[in-house]
């Protein structure tokens, strides 16, 4: 499989949606638009009745998602090896001292380190194969 160069102004999917072409879900939307009153009115009534589901509905639009607290955490990682980070992040999880979310952002952070780590080094080896031999 090769590389394909888009170009500016051109499709890089001719054959997909049609300029214009209303989206389904937009279309369903203004279908049940003028129900909406009704519609309501009857997940209340099926909420208040004990349908759980129903009233689960109800109370996910009544109340916001909980948002994550943002807070610093320091860990001791120090200018070891990346593996030696991660496993400083684990450590600190089985320690209790940071909470599982907290400690997969963190690490993937790291992964992230490593892919770009990995890519100069890449960029650096093939460089210094080119001037090796002639062609840099």
């Amino acid at each position: 499989m090769g590389w394909v160069r888009l170009v500016r102004g051109e499709s890089g999917n001719p054959a997909g949606r049609p300029v214009g072409a209303r989206d389904k879900r937009t279309a369903m939307r203004e279908l049940l638009e003028p129900h909406a009153s009704e519609l309501i009115a009857k997940a209340v009534e099926l909420a208040l009745t004990g349908d759980t589901t129903a009233l689960r509905i109800c109370i996910d639009r009544l109340i916001p998602p909980a948002k994550v607290r943002e807070e610093s955490v320091t860990l001791p990682l120090g200018n070891g090896s990346l593996a030696e980070q991660g496993q400083a992040v684990l450590a600190a999880l089985g320690e209790g001292t940071i909470a599982p979310d907290v400690a997969t952002a963190i690490l993937q952070g790291i992964a992230a380190q490593a892919r770009i780590v990995e890519g100069d080094e890449i960029e650096k080896r093939l460089a210094a194969l080119e001037v090796k031999h002639g062609k840099g």
